[in-house]
């Protein structure tokens, strides 16, 4: 996958809008960062630390969480260039999720 190809699934979601994180392209839905692209072939990914885990266990060779506490809070980086395009979607959008608003219970 390319980063424009990882951009186009990230803005295929309901609401997502792409700015800029530190000078990196990020995609945020209400102005909350589900995902950003700080290197070539990687996406940093917003999960919950449970998903972060589960994701990191399925998957130890494409995932890994980021190092110190953001790592601890779910941020998790996705080296996309060699994972499967469907893989990375469903991925992008547990970051989506993790972002946004709870839905009421009724």
């Amino acid at each position: 996958m390319t980063e424009d190809e990882v951009a186009a699934l990230a803005l295929s979601l309901p609401e997502a809008e792409e700015s800029a994180h530190f000078g990196k392209r990020d995609f945020r839905l209400r102005n909350k960062v589900f995902a950003t692209l700080p290197r070539p072939g990687e996406v940093v990914l917003k999960l919950t630390p449970d998903r972060q885990a589960l994701a990191v266990a399925a998957a130890p060779g494409l995932l890994s969480p980021v190092p110190g506490a953001w790592g601890l809070k779910g941020w998790t980086v996705l080296h996309y260039a060699s994972a499967e395009p469907a893989d990375v979607a469903d991925l992008l959008s547990k970051a989506w999720e993790t972002v946004a608003p709870k839905r009421p219970r009724g």
